[in-house]
C-alpha cells in the first residue's frame, strides 16, 4: 500500500495531480479541497494517499489531511458508495460539514452535493452514525458544537415553519454570529437581518 507521497508537482488540475517521485510520475485523483492546498507546479509537496486496485486498475487518491483520508476510507465502505461519488462528497463539503450533517441528520445539506439524492442522503446518514468517531478525533464536533448545530436547526426549522425555503433559511443564518445565542434569540436576529 503506498500511504504517503512527496515529490514535485508536474502538472495540476482541479481532481489529478502528476507528481513525480524520484523520476516516476504518478498521478493522484485529489478533492477539490486537497487541489485548493497545493502549491504550485514545480514545488515539492506532501500527499497522503489511498490505492484502490481493481482487477483492470490501480488508482491513487490524494489527500492534504488525515482527516480527508479517513472520511474518503469510510465513506467507500458504503455499498453504493465508491471511490468517485467519495471524492465528489470530499469536493462539495469539508470534514466538519459531512460529520454535522450526519450528527444533525441534515439530508438537505447533503442533497445539494452534486450526484447525491435524498434516498442516498438519508442513506449516508443512516450509515455514517455510528462511524463518525472514524472519521474524527475532534472532541469540538461532539459536545457544544453538536447542540450548537441541534440549536441552528431548529432554527431553520422554525423559518422554513414561518415560509422560507430551507436553502434560504440556511443562508440567513449563514450570515448571523450565533456565539452565545439561544434559538429565540437567533431568530429574532434572523428576521430583523430581513427587515434591513
Amino acid at each position: 500500500m503506498i500511504g504517503s507521497l512527496i515529490g514535485l508537482i508536474k502538472d495540476k488540475k482541479p481532481s489529478l495531480v502528476l507528481l513525480e517521485v524520484s523520476g516516476v510520475g504518478y498521478e493522484v485523483h485529489i478533492p477539490l479541497s486537497t487541489s485548493f492546498q497545493l502549491p504550485n507546479n514545480g514545488e515539492s509537496t506532501f500527499i497522503l494517499t489511498h490505492l484502490v486496485i481493481r482487477d483492470d486498475q490501480h488508482t491513487l487518491y490524494g489527500f492534504a489531511t488525515e482527516e480527508e483520508r479517513k472520511l474518503f476510507r469510510t465513506l467507500i465502505k458504503i455499498s453504493g458508495v465508491g471511490a468517485k461519488m467519495a471524492l465528489t462528497i470530499l469536493s462539495g463539503i469539508n470534514v466538519n460539514g459531512f460529520v454535522q450533517s450526519v450528527i444533525n441528520e441534515d439530508v438537505d445539506t447533503l442533497v445539494h452535493l452534486p450526484g447525491i439524492g435524498k434516498k442516498t442522503a438519508e442513506r449516508l446518514i443512516v450509515e455514517m452514525k455510528d462511524k463518525i468517531q472514524d472519521v474524527t478525533d475532534s472532541p469540538e464536533l461532539s459536545g457544544s458544537a453538536a447542540s450548537d448545530n441541534n440549536m441552528l436547526l431548529e432554527a431553520r426549522n422554525a423559518l422554513v415553519n414561518l415560509g422560507y425555503k430551507s436553502n434560504e433559511a440556511r443562508k440567513i443564518l449563514d450570515k448571523i454570529d450565533t456565539t452565545g445565542l439561544e434559538v429565540e434569540e437567533l431568530l429574532r436576529q434572523a428576521l430583523k437581518s430581513l427587515n434591513k
